[in-house]
């Protein structure tokens, strides 16, 4: 996961949601950037902050990008992501 916010931001958030995966913090959006998933301020708010929309990138151990899901719904995600990687063929992983 990354997220576009700091570093203390993204562990207070993952110890409230008791998260068990890191999160990558791109506070100069970066990374963001380079997937282009910021979004362009709009015309009301010109000012605003570049945020980064919740796309889900699938990738292949080759590096390659397999699949994006651009219409992420975070209170399904976790069953998508289950489903397109079976999908995808990826099997399953049992305990730590």
């Amino acid at each position: 996961m990354v997220s576009v916010d700091t570093p203390a931001d993204n562990k207070a958030f993952a110890e409230k949601e008791r998260a068990d995966f890191p999160i990558l913090s791109d506070p100069e959006r970066k990374a963001a950037e380079a997937y282009g998933v910021l979004r362009e301020p709009s015309a009301a708010q010109p000012d605003a902050p570049r945020l980064a929309q919740r796309w889900t990138f699938y990738i292949g151990p080759d590096g390659k990008i397999l699949y994006i899901d651009k219409q992420v719904k975070p209170q399904t995600a976790g069953e998508a992501v289950a489903a397109k990687l079976k999908e995808l063929g990826v099997k399953e992983k049992h305990g730590k």
